[in-house]
């Protein structure tokens, strides 16, 4: 009876948990192994990577990590914007070092951007975007975003929308590519650290400045 008992129940019990626990065996270290190859690829420093999270856009992150649509599906080979959670996405290099712009002055830009020129060609929406970033690597402006669009001279504010109040508009996602255009670098302008219409302006002191590049509507000019 115990030879009947060992031979047709017991065995084939042990050997069915034999297999499952060297199969469990198995499937813990291909999970280490996963784990251990995605945190060194995500602590890689010269590789930026992001995992695609339920409810992401394409547009949502591209915003988020301050790159230009078009470079951040290229980076991915991407036809389309279609993205799926749970997929790595490479972000290209820029998104690492505008990554000290904050979300604020991101749309702050593209306010600007929206405000002065959402008439004109994507192009020149990404130079005056570029006007307002080559302000900030300039001696004579100030240090910040904010304090370049808020900047006063002579009681007057150096942009017009700040002044009647339309750089409160919403921008659009145009506008907002735009500004992330320029801060990946993109300048239509040429290094201008001016812009205007000539057919509305009557300031006659910025229409002396030397011209660079005329760009729509816009001619864009830099200092003596």
């Amino acid at each position: 009876m115990k030879n009947i008992f060992r031979r047709y129940i017991l065995t084939p019990i042990l050997l069915i948990l034999a297999v499952y626990i060297i199969n469990t065996a198995t499937a813990w270290g291909e999970c280490s192994q996963t784990l251990e190859n995605t945190y060194l690829s995500s602590t890689d420093p010269s590789v930026a990577k992001y995992t695609v999270q339920s409810g992401d856009t394409l547009y949502s992150i591209a915003t988020e990590y301050h790159v230009a649509l078009d470079e951040l599906m290229k980076a991915n080979k991407l036809k389309n914007s279609l993205i799926l959670a749970g997929e790595t996405l490479q972000l290209p290099a820029a998104a690492t070092t505008l990554g000290k712009m904050s979300r604020e002055e991101v749309m702050l830009l593209a306010r600007v951007i929206h405000a002065e020129a959402r008439g004109e060609s994507f192009e020149g929406q990404v130079a005056v975007g570029a006007v307002v970033l080559n302000r900030l690597t300039s001696p004579h402006f100030p240090k910040t975003i904010h304090d370049i669009v808020f900047q006063k001279n002579k009681r007057v504010y150096q942009f017009s929308p700040v002044g009647d109040g339309s750089i409160n508009l919403e921008p659009d996602e145009r506008a907002v590519q735009a500004a992330l255009q320029a801060m990946s670098g993109e300048d239509p302008s040429k290094g201008a650290l001016f812009f205007y219409n000539p057919n509305i302006s009557s300031d006659k002191w910025i229409k002396t400045l030397p011209v660079i590049t005329t760009i729509g509507n816009h001619v864009f000019a830099t200092s003596y």
